[in-house]
């Protein structure tokens, strides 16, 4: 395993982090706590929660994954060993079960949040901590065309991290970040930081995998020159390109069981992942480790959030660290992208 420091922080993170959203719906807790200590005998030191999670959001599963995390931390004693990140989300009309229906990012929301998720998961404190996403209305989960609205955010940038200044000097959160940010928003969050002496984000939390590479658009630039890991989401696409979709519906899968989540699977992005399904086998490896090598070798990768619902797919996604893709293979991946430029956004 291989470690980098994420941002300008001091905290070295794993080339890979496991994701924990599936823990308390497709995962029970006993199964929750295997996967973490699999991806720690591995050399994951990183691990990535969430308030909202089990997924799909829903009232019963809300905050399940951290309770489950802050068991494994309280049975273990093992907190100093792990990074640990959770995230307060914005404004969610569709989420009336969170805080009455008025969850935003302003003081109460977040400061309500952040105590939750620590008692939650039994901690004094938060390593990372992340804006789920915006308040205000613009292009994340999938949606492109960005209209201006008519309205602003009922929150400003200015307040939430203003909020999340507190929280540091409090001690409560070490560093901050943000998730499913635009070009836009990483800009504005600096330029208050600069500008007001406020903390500085760390990270940024979006999806990137071979079906999306819009990250390099516009903010693989910034994430470069101001020291803003990618912290990479969805790296299988919801595990579309693992290739076990194609052709067939398997049982107990993720878009099998939630139908809802079909943002990859649309005609371009079905072609595209037969296209490197099939370069994975030319060069006798498995697709899903095709997948997670290359976007953990990105140059401006912080972290590759991995996720499974058994050891057997964690395995073999932590194996994936393992695999150096060669030039050829590299190039003829960049011609499948060319082909097939970014058809699932």
């Amino acid at each position: 395993m291989q470690y980098r420091k994420l941002g300008r922080s001091d905290l070295n993170v794993s080339e890979i982090c496991l994701g924990t959203m599936t823990f308390g719906e497709q995962n029970t807790e006993q199964e929750g706590h295997a996967q973490i200590d699999m991806a720690l005998d591995y050399g994951v030191n990183f691990l990535d929660t969430a308030e909202m999670y089990s997924i799909p959001a829903r009232k019963e599963t809300y905050g399940r994954t951290e309770e489950i995390i802050g068991n494994w931390i309280q049975k273990t004693g093992r907190r100093d060993q792990v990074i640990l990140a959770s995230k307060v989300i914005g404004q969610a009309d569709w989420m009336s079960h969170v805080r009455n229906g008025s969850a935003c990012l302003d003081r109460d929301n977040i400061e309500q949040a952040v105590e939750d998720s620590l008692r939650r998961l039994q901690t004094d404190y938060l390593d990372l901590y992340q804006v789920h996403w915006p308040d205000r209305k613009t292009n994340f989960f999938g949606q492109l065309d960005y209209q201006h609205p008519e309205q602003e955010a009922p929150t400003t940038v200015a307040e939430t991290l203003t909020v999340l200044n507190d929280l540091v000097q409090s001690g409560k959160v070490r560093y901050i970040g943000i998730s499913n940010e635009t070009p836009w928003g990483v800009m504005e969050y600096l330029r208050l930081s600069d500008s007001l002496n406020l903390p500085r984000i760390i990270s940024i939390q979006n999806p990137y995998n071979l079906l999306n590479r819009s990250f390099e658009i516009g903010l693989a630039e910034m994430s470069h020159r101001e020291q803003i890991g990618l912290l990479a989401y969805s790296p299988l696409g919801f595990g579309v390109l693992s290739g076990k979709y194609l052709d067939r519906q398997p049982e107990q899968a993720r878009l099998t069981l939630f139908t809802g989540y079909q943002r990859y699977s649309n005609v371009n992005g079905i072609a595209a992942t037969r296209a490197y399904a099939d370069l994975a086998y030319q060069y006798h490896l498995k697709p899903a480790q095709l997948a997670l090598a290359f976007v953990s070798r990105r140059p401006f990768m912080g972290s590759n959030i991995i996720g499974a619902t058994n050891l057997e797919q964690l395995k073999e996604n932590l194996e994936s660290i393992e695999i150096e893709l060669p030039e050829m293979l590299l190039k003829e991946i960049e011609a499948i992208h060319q082909r097939f430029s970014n058809p699932c956004p």
